[in-house]
């Protein structure tokens, strides 16, 4: 399946949509990449700090949420992270002009829940970040009362 672009599929604006590229989204997970540019948000002259792997990890499930609901033929509407478990890195920063992708696997979901499985990879396919990230997404009521 084609995807739309990533813009359309996140509730986000520059600059904080992070996220360069849909990769995929299916029943169960979504794929995205970014390439870090020296004008990202959050670069520096080391590069990206590891630590905002997880708000590409947050974006990614946003994505597969984004595409659940495109594909349902709803709008796309606002998550919110509540919490990361398990979080390791193996590297403290991510290099500017250095492909990502980012996956994220749907391990549980109920009532706006939802518990994603969530990793960073090079180019070359070594794992450079993961984590158990933790999600909500109010129904459209609840959305909008808030």
């Amino acid at each position: 399946m084609t995807l739309a672009p990533v813009e359309t599929l996140l509730p986000h604006e520059a600059p904080m949509l992070l996220l360069d590229e849909a990769l995929a989204a299916d029943a169960d997970s979504a794929r995205a990449a970014v390439t870090p540019a020296p004008d990202h948000l959050f670069a520096t002259a080391d590069g990206i700090p590891v630590h905002v792997g997880i708000e590409l990890m947050a974006q990614t499930c946003g994505l597969w949420a984004g595409a659940q609901a495109s594909r349902e033929g709803g709008p796309v509407r606002l998550g919110y992270l509540l919490g990361t478990r398990r979080f390791t890195a193996r590297t403290d920063w991510f290099a500017l002009g250095e492909r990502l992708e980012i996956s994220a696997r749907l391990v549980f979901r109920d009532q706006g829940m939802g518990v994603f499985d969530c990793r960073i990879e090079d180019a070359a396919g070594e794992v450079l970040a993961e984590a158990q990230l933790s999600v909500y997404q109010p129904d459209a009521e609840e959305e909008g009362r808030s």
